[in-house]
């Protein structure tokens, strides 16, 4: 280990071949896969290793997407590109990548020990998932991530005996001529009154970035505590984003946090909402949708249409997330799910669409009478109510209403990558949910195969054309002098402000900025509301340097000093983004609605009239976008600027066996 003297800081620097920073299921399978490859100078690092979505996030059943390895349903490599293609702003080589290498990506999880189900043949059996025409799904259940998480980290500690340090808050990139050189940590672990360093430096010729999505830019979230992101470095390096205002939205227990999809809302439990304090309650679905089948089918339909979807707002299950966004953000009501009486205070599934009725019936509800909602809960998925109890803070859905809100599930978009998941910053890896991997739309659990796909190619690329060594220590000081230099100085002058007088203004700031963007610029957004937030997130960023206060003696106030500052420029960048697509005629699409005042409201079913809502929910849905997509590009100084490019096309490629054959034999065709 070197060490660097920086503006008076002692900065140690450790040096690796390559750095993966993450331990989720993405960045655990790229050293996985880089030692399984050959490239051991290998080492890992985390802000927390025991957080995270990979390891604390699920759902009802949290899904795995795959080519298809069961049944007599016929599917191909191809199929499957195409079908992760038609999601709309999807590079067709990435698409293709994320199915060819699906197999290989699946079965290494198998052989890791992530028990997904076999028949007794063999078949790894499957089912039918949104946005998906085949049978490509699985589960393990609903921590089917955390299962690939905490396989892969038994190979990367006990197989392979890589270094995992924890503790390590990503500050800043290093960079050289447009190449990654190292990164600048803070360790979050010293007090000031330490003798050891605050900060770390890693040199390395590769960093593949595993931080997952920019959970920390809203309040409403389902991430879990302690799962932040971090793509506000690469960004402020000058790293390309793609498609950031493609966003997944959907129901979600706020304490904790959890998807509410599935089987919750299958055996359509009672939404109610009530004041700040707990009273005034009221059944409001029925004040919107008056026709009592309707209001049982819809939210049924919430259990598999989970995520918000524009197209199935207009008059579809969809039309729920709205309804719940207008009594939490527009009239500052609490909302929550009643399993313990039915909606409208009766049952009556005959009244149910032929669809929903059909799928009770298979599961036995039906013939349970006169049943609640928590005893349909019990008697489909005991094991989803069970899960409750267990958290912390647990609920017993038995006696306790179940607090929910429209929550920021998933970011489709991020940092823009090759179809080796190399970023236009020499040497940056994105992978996994840092990574803007997919489309407008994406099948469910196309994510975890996407992040085990692109952490496969990216350390197959390292191990194949980048083993050189890092750059010397005298080139990799200059590179990372100014970084250091920019760090120390806002430690120092957030801690001198503190030791002034100034009130911490960690804790305020964040809760003010995360506010800000699910109230702004969440599932529904209009010019106006993003404009506003952008002028406040600037306003926050331009001033952070010489306003910002942190409590010395306190690891979180300093931890959430730079955190905060990676929050707000991702959010200063996402704002800008979102902005310049209104700018280029785009309109409702995916996962957002964006208020247009020449568009239609919502309506009381499919061809009846408009239903009484507010104004923001006037949309026009998106025609014309689908085939480009937009990147982003800042270096720090002045605005983002965007750039408008076609999709890539799924490449068509010479599949004759001797030219493939010959070509790998030279070079393992990674190029």
């Amino acid at each position: 280990m070197d060490t660097l003297v920086i503006d008076g800081y002692e900065v140690p620097v450790m040096t690796a071949n390559t750095v993966v920073v993450g331990t989720g299921s993405a960045g655990y399978c790229a050293a996985d896969r880089l030692a399984m490859f050959g490239q051991t100078d290998v080492i890992v690092v985390s802000d927390k290793i025991r957080a995270g979505a990979s390891r604390n996030a699920g759902s009802d059943k949290q899904t795995y997407y795959k080519l298809t390895l069961s049944g007599a349903e016929p599917d191909s490599v191809r199929s499957m590109a195409e079908t992760l293609f038609s999601g709309g702003a999807m590079d067709g080589d990435i698409a293709l990548a994320e199915a060819a290498w699906s197999p290989r990506a699946f079965f290494h999880l198998v052989e890791s020990g992530v028990p997904f189900p076999h028949a007794r043949s063999g078949e790894f059996i499957g089912y039918k998932t949104d946005h998906d025409p085949r049978q490509r799904a699985t589960s393990v259940g609903p921590f089917t991530s955390k299962s690939m998480t905490e396989s892969l980290e038994r190979r990367v500690r006990d197989l392979h005996k890589l270094p995992v340090i924890d503790a390590c808050r990503v500050v800043d990139l290093v960079v050289d001529s447009r190449r990654v050189v190292g990164l600048l940590c803070l360790k979050t672990d010293v007090r000031d009154n330490s003798d050891e360093s605050r900060f770390l430096l890693l040199r390395c010729t590769n960093l593949v970035y595993a931080t997952g999505g920019p959970a920390g830019m809203y309040a409403d979230a389902v991430y879990p505590h302690g799962q932040w992101g971090a793509n506000g470095a690469p960004l402020r390096a000058g790293v390309r984003g793609k498609n950031l205002t493609e966003w997944q939205f959907g129901l979600a227990s706020t304490k904790p946090r959890w998807n509410v999809s599935g089987t919750y809302m299958q055996v359509v439990p009672r939404f109610v909402s009530t004041d700040a304090d707990g009273g005034d309650e009221r059944e409001f679905l029925s004040e919107v949708i008056d026709d009592y089948g309707r209001l049982l089918t819809l939210v049924f339909l919430k259990g598999y249409q989970w995520p918000f979807d524009i197209r199935k707002a207009r008059a579809g299950s969809s039309l729920v997330d709205l309804l719940v966004y207008r009594e939490t953000v527009l009239r500052g009501r609490r909302v929550f799910l009643d399993f313990r009486s039915n909606p409208a205070g009766r049952w009556d599934p005959s009244e149910l669409a032929p669809e929903a009725y059909g799928y009770l019936e298979k599961a036995g509800v039906i013939g349970l009478g006169d049943s609640t909602p928590i005893e349909r809960l019990q008697h489909m998925n005991s094991p989803a109510y069970e899960f409750y109890l267990g958290r912390n803070p647990g609920v017993d859905l038995e006696t306790d209403l179940l607090e929910i809100a429209v929550c920021a599930q998933h970011n489709n978009g991020g940092l823009s990558v090759d179809q080796w998941w190399q970023s236009n910053l020499e040497g940056l890896f994105p992978v996994g949910e840092a990574a803007g991997a997919h489309g407008v739309y994406r099948p469910g659990g196309a994510a975890l195969n996407s992040g085990q796909v692109g952490a496969t190619r990216a350390a197959t690329y390292i191990a194949e054309r980048r083993r050189e060594a890092p750059v010397a220590i005298a080139e990799f000081e200059a590179a990372a002098r100014g970084v250091v230099s920019a760090a120390v100085a806002l430690l120092r002058g957030a801690t001198e402000r503190a030791e002034g007088g100034s009130s911490d203004t960690t804790d305020a700031l964040l809760r003010e900025a995360t506010e800000l963007m699910s109230s702004h610029a969440g599932v529904v957004r209009s010019r106006q509301s993003i404009a506003e937030a952008h002028a406040r997130v600037q306003e926050w960023l331009d001033a952070y340097e010489s306003t910002s206060a942190a409590d010395a003696g306190s690891r979180r106030s300093v931890n959430r000093l730079f955190l905060i500052r990676d929050i707000l420029t991702s959010q200063y960048v996402y704002l800008s983004a979102m902005a310049d697509y209104l700018d280029h005629g785009g309109r409702s699409r995916g996962s957002v609605l964006y208020t247009d005042a020449s568009g239609g409201l919502p309506l009381a079913s499919e061809d009846g009239p408009e239903l009484d809502l507010p104004e923001v929910f006037r949309f026009s849905l998106e025609d014309g976008l689908a085939d480009v997509i937009q990147e982003s590009i800042w270096t720090g100084d002045g605005d983002p600027h965007f750039e408008w490019r076609p999709v890539r096309p799924i490449p068509e490629g010479d599949e004759f066996f001797e030219n493939v054959w010959r070509h790998y034999r030279d070079d393992k065709n990674v190029y």
